[in-house]
């Protein structure tokens, strides 16, 4: 076990690549700008009411905008999704991503994916500072689902999908 805060830290950052995240576009849009950003730093919150967190780093424009911003999207990716998850990380500059894939914008001018896996809209109820990062919660709005269940899985910085072994149980395989 780990005593030192750097161990800890070495330790903590290999738990968390061993973590299996869904990986999702947040979107949010301000009086003049939209961006989005590929994360999974997000999970569940409460279901009465019905909201979830996610978690941007204070240095990203994301971050700008959803301080500003009043609501936000969470576009939960499919498996086949990962070329547009890459353009959202980074691999693309931030005003040319939203030419990588079918996005819509929402009555509250969000851009959301089409044909994402989810998309949860939500309006920001409050916003918590903690280290580097703001915990931004959201209350859903509205939520479409779409079928076949098939998300794009984040592991040991690989993607992964997830796979139905004798329609019970799932596992990831890598998806390349």
């Amino acid at each position: 076990m780990s005593t030192t805060s750097e161990d800890v830290r070495a330790s903590f950052k290999l738990a968390m690549r061993r973590f299996p995240a869904a990986v999702s576009v947040i979107t949010s849009a301000d009086q003049s700008r939209r961006h989005g950003m590929t994360a999974t730093a997000v999970t569940s919150l409460s279901l009465d009411p019905p909201s979830l967190i996610v978690c941007i780093n204070r240095a990203t424009l994301l971050h700008d905008i959803m301080s500003v911003g009043r609501h936000f999207c969470v576009n939960v990716l499919r498996s086949d999704q990962v070329e547009l998850s890459s353009a959202f990380s980074g691999a693309v500059a931030p005003e040319l991503r939203f030419d990588h894939g079918r996005w819509l914008t929402s009555e509250d001018g969000v851009s959301y994916l089409d044909d994402a896996q989810i998309n949860i809209f939500c309006r920001k109820v409050a916003a918590v500072p903690y280290g580097t990062h703001t915990i931004f919660i959201g209350e859903a709005a509205a939520v479409k689902l779409r079928d076949p269940i098939a998300p794009l899985i984040y592991q040991d910085a690989t993607y992964c999908v997830s796979v139905a072994r004798d329609g019970a149980a799932q596992s990831c395989a890598a998806n390349h």
